[in-house]
């Protein structure tokens, strides 16, 4: 996204891309309306996509379930075909995208970046725009966050017919001892199952396969929808440390946007709207020649309030006491989720609007 904004205003832009094909992420893959607002700007339509579209939620704990109605209608589609599709638009808008080019360090010298790829190459630019996800690169680790013991895992399933059509339209959550997740449809009617867990629940569980197990017993609606489904995959993507709460503020007027700039819990559904967010938002101060130091107290500002509130009910909801509370809670006040929803939102007065294109003097960029 930075990639586009920049290259559309005329600056020189090499796109850094770790991997030479797209591939899958540990990601809940959901679009809220902020984050699709921010692709049709870019030119990309989930819809045309084969994005799945989202009005439900339903949530789960042992035996009792909630179910309510969104604030808006989203969308869900794997990181697989959306990341290739941003890497298409980026080259046609003008960015030279080099894939394959793992950065192994990236340093400041006299002023400029030199970014060296484990292939012996480097790059050098000015500015660089760092959106490397949730793995950190060597060197420029993430401060501690509010909530960082959790492992995420990732499975895409072909669920039984009937499980599809029961799921279709919603966003199922579940909460189990020491962690939760999420289970939706995707392109092509595949199901994408994401949670994350506490590190020492799974220590003490054993593994991927035996906290599936103990999930699923504990849950009889998620044993339900998850009865005569096909793994695709021989095991499930992971990562680990997950830095939820995390809010950037980098040195050197090194530019973080993505999980580099912002992580915010899961269960929120705003992961991808912020990262679409952060990226939009240091392209237009950039341009506007604001330093980055004021591009993070701007995002810090706009995403505080949500951030904290994410975090809170994040790490309440690991909690045995969180876990009993939750559905009676959302029982008792059933427009509890929607506000939640609404509330862990960017502000619509912060959206940053599509740029006009610009005849600006060339400047080297890189974007990792």
């Amino acid at each position: 996204m930075v990639g586009m904004r920049l290259a559309a205003a005329g600056r020189e832009v090499t796109l850094l891309e770790r991997e030479r094909v797209a591939h899958h992420k540990v990601c809940g893959e959901f679009l809220s309306h902020e984050a699709v607002e921010y692709l049709r700007q870019a030119g990309i339509d989930p819809l045309a996509l084969g994005a799945a579209p989202i009005r439900y939620t339903r949530l789960s704990v042992k035996r009792r379930l909630v179910e309510a109605v969104l604030p808006f209608t989203a969308l869900s589609l794997s990181r697989y075909v959306l990341d290739e599709a941003m890497l298409g638009r980026a080259v046609e808008s003008g960015c030279q995208v080099q894939r394959g080019a793992f950065v192994e360090s990236l340093a400041n010298q006299s002023g400029m970046w030199r970014a060296q790829l484990r292939d012996g190459d480097s790059w050098c630019a000015p500015t660089v725009f760092l959106a490397n996800g949730k793995h950190d690169l060597r060197g420029l680790n993430r401060q501690p966050s509010a909530q960082g013991d959790l492992i995420g895992f990732k499975m895409q399933m072909r669920l039984a017919q009937a499980q599809t059509a029961a799921l279709r339209e919603f966003m199922e959550l579940f909460l189990f001892p020491g962690g939760y997740g999420g289970l939706a449809l995707v392109e092509n009617e595949t199901a994408n199952f994401c949670l994350v867990v506490r590190r020492r629940a799974l220590r003490k569980i054993g593994g991927w396969t035996e906290l599936l197990a103990s999930i699923q017993d504990e849950n009889p609606h998620l044993a339900q929808r998850l009865q005569g489904a096909a793994h695709l995959w021989e095991r499930p993507l992971a990562v680990s440390s997950i830095p939820y709460g995390y809010l950037a503020g980098r040195p050197l007027g090194l530019w973080s946007v993505g999980d580099q700039a912002a992580v915010i819990p899961s269960f929120t559904g705003d992961g991808m709207s912020i990262a679409l967010h952060s990226a939009a938002l240091a392209a237009r101060m950039y341009l506007a020649h604001e330093s980055a130091e004021s591009y993070y107290r701007e995002l810090h500002m706009q995403l505080r309030r949500g951030m904290t509130l994410a975090t809170t009910l994040s790490r309440a909801i690991v909690t045995d006491a969180g876990r009993a509370m939750a559905p009676l809670g959302f029982a008792l006040i059933p427009q509890a989720i929607g506000w939640i929803a609404s509330w862990t939102r960017i502000p619509k007065q912060a959206m940053v609007a599509k740029p006009q294109p610009m005849k600006d003097m060339p400047a080297s960029t890189i974007a990792l």
